[in-house]
């Protein structure tokens, strides 16, 4: 069991600089202030095990909450649409310093809004690298303006006529990574790669084959649900042999790169020719994007903003730099392979307890739950979870009978109680109270008698008795100890 967690740093100026602020807010629209404080109350009081969610810091927090949020800064460093911008080009020169560092990264780029943004971005430039670029200067073209009508058209026909190959929903992949109803499966001709049906795992042999079929231009790795670590050595060697660009979006488990539990083979960033991440959940720091390039491809990531981007959001490249920089720190290292820790302790409370999980573990941040032996749907037990105070979400497992939106599994993530100071014998019993609930809750019926992929009956007593544990590790381990609001 973990220690009482510390009182949060600087907790004083804290509880006084949110108590500000929410007098401040509540003086123009108070039900947006009680909104506010309601969450605090509601995160403070629940089990958050959503693999995507984290707690960021006060000193992340606080810095998007600055005049930074007043400024247009279209453009790079040192090359603005707009003048007065020498503070936000401090900003994201030191959010790039940052995570440059830390990934030990040839190059950054902050300005992403969020994680389908940092995509966007990666694949333009994929595509001007590889497609536009060779067009310009095959024309005697400096750039697309200087192009004929005929020209341009020819032009277009390419950049949306080019193959992407990716990991499919189900297996664990990200919706932007191909899938049909998503811009990504849209822009590219696309193939999926998914699992071995037996075993759930990665068959690099048979990725290998796909794309020598295929012949992707570009080669995505990453994923959002899938509890094991790749080989991006082997998926570089892969995109190699078909002159592909590997792509990695490492938006989940980025924290783990950050903090060296993914080294060698597992670690994408020096494999890939682009990387993506958010830089929220298991980096902990402020929503929003990042990609991470190769030098080769710096200078067409740099064209983010116009080519996909808009105004870049300053205050939240501010709070990005505070994030790495936190993150660069040896504390966080050690938070990392806590994350990894947990997640197998998570596993194995629930194999120890019959659960079945998809691939049979983890060695990653996440647990994938397979509810098909509580007789339930995906959505029955996230939403039987959620009344006895456990916050997971609905995901697809591979195959999944029951479709994308009511799904076959769970999904667990370790990160966000990881942060709340929750240890190997805390998540066991989250195994344990979790089999509980769902051993005690059964499919619903609809309104006519027939059988409900949504509707459930938990039994009598269980949330109250499930809530009653959960508050007594939740004592124990406080959310942002020490901060208090009057």
């Amino acid at each position: 069991m973990s220690e009482q967690s510390p009182v949060l740093p600087y907790a004083k100026a804290a509880s006084t600089a949110y108590d500000a602020a929410l007098e401040v807010i509540a003086s123009v629209e108070p039900r947006i202030a009680e909104a506010t404080r309601q969450e605090l109350a509601d995160q403070r009081g629940s089990l958050k095990l959503i693999a995507s969610e984290n707690y960021a810091s006060p000193a992340v927090l606080l810095t998007m909450g600055t005049w930074f949020s007043d400024k247009y800064a279209e453009g790079t460093v040192g090359h603005r649409f707009y003048a007065a911008c020498q503070n936000v080009d401090t900003v994201e020169a030191l959010a790039a310093e940052h995570a440059r560092e830390l990934f030990g990264a040839p190059y950054a780029y902050a300005q992403p809004h969020s994680g389908i943004d940092a995509n966007l971005v990666a694949f333009w430039s994929i595509l001007a690298h590889r497609v536009e670029t060779p067009a310009l200067e095959k024309l005697g073209a400096k750039s697309v303006n200087d192009l004929t009508e005929q020209d341009w058209e020819t032009l277009r026909h390419e950049l949306g006529n080019q193959r992407l190959l990716g990991m499919s929903l189900d297996a664990g992949g990200h919706l932007t990574h191909g899938f049909r109803p998503n811009i990504s499966g849209k822009m590219f001709h696309q193939r999926q790669y998914g699992t071995d049906p037996e075993t759930g795992l990665l068959d690099y042999d048979r990725v290998a084959e796909l794309a020598r079929e295929f012949k992707p231009m570009v080669l995505v790795a990453g994923y959002s649900a899938y509890p094991r670590r790749v080989n991006f050595a082997k998926m570089r060697e892969i995109a190699d042999e078909v002159g592909a660009t590997l792509m990695v979006d490492m938006a989940h488990f980025a924290g783990l790169v950050a903090g060296k539990v993914f080294t060698g083979d597992e670690d994408p960033v020096p494999h890939a020719h682009v990387t993506t991440s958010t830089t929220h959940k298991s980096l902990r720091g402020p929503r929003g994007g990042l990609v991470l390039a190769q030098e080769e491809f710096a200078a067409d990531v740099d064209r983010g903003c116009p080519m996909v981007l808009g105004g870049p959001l300053s205050h939240v490249m501010a709070a990005k730099a505070v994030a790495f920089a936190e993150a660069r720190r040896p504390e966080f290292a050690e938070y990392a392979q806590r994350i990894a820790d947990n997640a197998k302790s998570l596993a194995e409370g629930f194999l120890t307890r019959g659960a079945t999980l998809v691939t049979g573990g983890t060695d990653n941040h996440l647990v994938l739950l397979d509810v098909r032996s509580f007789g339930l749907t995906g959505r029955q037990a996230e939403s039987a979870l959620l009344e006895a105070g456990v916050v997971t979400n609905r995901n697809s497992v591979p195959q999944d009978p029951n479709g994308a939106w009511y799904t076959t599994g769970v999904r667990l993530g370790t990160p966000a109680l990881t942060t709340r100071g929750f240890g190997s014998s805390e998540f066991d019993t989250v195994a344990e109270l979790i089999v509980d609930v769902l051993s005690h809750t059964t499919a619903g019926t609809t309104k006519a008698g027939a059988p409900s992929k949504a509707t459930f009956v938990l039994a009598d007593g269980v949330a109250e008795r499930t809530h009653a544990r959960i508050d007594e590790m939740l004592a124990r381990n406080p959310l942002y100890p020490g901060l208090e609001l009057t």
